[in-house]
């Protein structure tokens, strides 16, 4: 059973295990003997978004990456997909993102990306775990010239502007639209602004002031309110929020009306289907998506494919099934056929282009499924135990189901980052559905809480 990696890398409080400096270092160590694999020099790349201990973190672990004789690209705050790009762009060997993404700012998390850009499998987590706990990396030292070096990368912002730019369709611009963006005073706040403005847009910004411990904190995909006030202030066209780490984005339309990942895809694969471009007439989506998210793609001829939540499991779907566009709820979309993981500012891109070349409003292109209204509820835990060998919780669940008839879903499982059990339940009604979802919870607490 791992120990470190969850759902989405290494998670935890910064400065308490597992985000110390002293297992930081070690992370560093055994994955970078990892990826030595191949002959000649070898490097790894390292980004980070805008948390106070990302310097903290950073330095352990390029400390830990340069004793096993690897050399570290440094390229500073930036987001999560853009190590993806340059980790292939550079030919490294890999690349490293420390951040927490949407959590608060006392948080941090180390993800990696092998040398084709792709999060790791588990087995390869797995792998460094056991170089750890095991000891063994311990004994393995290079000395002398065999040692690594770090090196500061200026330009890396100018590579991922650039990169996005190239997913927006040529000969278009985003001339006369007004754009409200929240770039959650985190990774995205110098690079988003900067492709919108080149692109032509009439850009309003929001969350680009970091300061080390703002990060999350009452904006972003997480809290959009300051966003829909702003779109309505400014009369916008449109708002999107990233999260801190840029790999999700939620929009709101003219009308300030939220609009999640689960819209997102549905009016994508919509338009991509039209086109002759949705590969398969396939798209992934997890466990968490909302019913009538499938049942619109059922109604257009889209099969939907479900994975567990995680965007890297999305990911190993899509390219096991030949997908070329999926998905979470939360607003992590993947447009494979433009990077190798969830892009908030790709995905941005795409939704602005088919807005401005359909020339609609956005209330009327994301209106394209019916939301079956949708209860989710957070059970705190002390431990982790099967829920299916808790014969009070699996008696409940399967009376919840029964008294669903078929016209909703129930799902419980524990989070990947938090020491939590979400409850989430759906159906027709909503007040019926909250009712058995605040059942369900109940014996959950009862149980572990």
């Amino acid at each position: 059973m791992k120990r470190l990696f969850g759902t989405d890398g290494v998670r935890g409080i910064a400065n308490r295990e597992p985000m110390t400096c002293e297992t930081t270092l070690k992370l560093g160590r055994a994955a970078a003997h990892l990826f030595k694999d191949r002959t000649g020099r070898h490097r790894v790349v390292i980004g980070k978004d805008t948390r106070l201990s990302g310097y903290m973190l950073e330095s352990a672990l390029t400390s830990g990456i340069c004793s096993m004789g690897v050399d570290v690209l440094l390229v500073g705050p930036i987001p999560t997909p853009a190590i993806a790009f340059l980790t292939r762009s550079f030919r490294a060997d890999a690349g490293v993102v420390i951040s927490g993404s949407h959590n608060p700012f006392e948080d941090n998390g180390i993800k990696f990306f092998s040398r084709d850009g792709f999060k790791l499998p588990d087995l390869i987590e797995r792998k460094i775990e056991k170089l750890i706990f095991s000891g063994e990396i311990d004994s393995i030292r290079p000395t002398a010239d065999d040692i690594g070096k770090a090196y500061r990368v200026d330009d890396a912002d100018g590579r991922y502007v650039e990169f996005v730019k190239s997913s927006f369709p040529k000969g278009l611009t985003l001339e006369g639209m007004k754009v409200v963006v929240d770039c959650a005073n985190g990774a995205t706040y110098k690079v988003t602004p900067t492709v919108l403005r080149e692109l032509g847009a009439d850009v309003i910004v929001l969350g680009d002031e970091p300061n080390g411990t703002n990060i999350n904190l009452g904006c972003g995909s997480l809290y959009p309110a300051g966003l829909q006030n702003a779109v309505l202030a400014h009369k916008a066209d449109v708002g999107f929020a990233h999260d801190g780490d840029g790999d999700r984005v939620v929009f709101c339309d003219e009308k300030g009306q939220i609009v999640d990942g689960d819209a997102i895809l549905a009016a994508c694969a919509s338009e991509l289907l039209k086109e002759g471009r949705l590969n398969e007439k396939k798209v992934v989506a997890t466990v968490m998506s909302n019913l009538g998210f499938e049942l619109a793609m059922k109604e257009m001829g889209i099969q939907v494919l479900r994975t567990p939540v995680g965007d890297r499991y999305v990911l190993e779907a899509m390219i096991r099934e030949g997908c070329n566009l999926g998905g979470e709820q939360s607003g992590h979309i993947i447009f494979l056929d433009y990077n190798t993981t969830g892009d908030g500012l790709i995905t941005a891109l795409q939704v602005l282009a088919l807005l401005q070349k359909k020339g609609e409003q956005c209330s009327d292109f994301m209106n394209c499924m019916t939301r079956y209204p949708q209860v989710l509820l957070n059970v705190k835990v002390r431990e982790r135990h099967a829920l299916e060998g808790i014969p009070s919780v699996r008696d409940k669940i399967r009376d919840i189901e029964k008294r669903l008839k078929g016209m909703g879903r129930v799902l419980v499982r524990y989070s990947g980052t938090e020491s939590v059990v979400r409850v989430m339940m759906e159906g027709e009604q909503e007040e019926s559905i909250r009712q058995m979802a605040e059942e369900l919870a109940e014996e959950v607490q009862k149980s572990l809480g």
